[in-house]
């Protein structure tokens, strides 16, 4: 048996439909689930973009090789500073294209 078995039918024009499609989709949301979510008071946040999990899968990959270098230092009582110097220039970079991608800082 349905849990909801109230129909209710929405005129809008076609540029509210879009939106609507659009909105639905970019929250990974049925149409209907999207409507229900908004009218609870609860706005859908985006989905992550692939190019999140890319810059995600970097700064992993940055913080790795910061702790082999904290672990080397501490075992050895040296700094790699070559390594270190460029592991540093790589999170730099991440950092300021992260800013310029999605929090519009330049």
């Amino acid at each position: 048996m349905r849990k909801r078995d109230i129909g209710w039918m929405v005129w809008l024009d076609y540029d509210e439909k879009k939106r609507l499609e659009k909105n639905a989709h970019s929250v990974g949301l049925s149409q209907s689930s999207y409507i229900r979510n908004l009218i609870n008071g609860y706005k859908p946040k985006e989905q992550p973009t692939e190019e999140i999990f890319e810059m995600l899968k970097q700064l992993r990959g940055i913080a790795i090789n910061l702790n082999q270098i904290a672990r080397k230092a501490n075992a050895l009582d040296f700094i790699d500073v070559p390594y270190y110097q460029r592991t540093c220039k790589k999170l730099d970079d991440f950092v300021s294209k992260f800013e310029k991608e999605f929090m519009d800082m330049n």
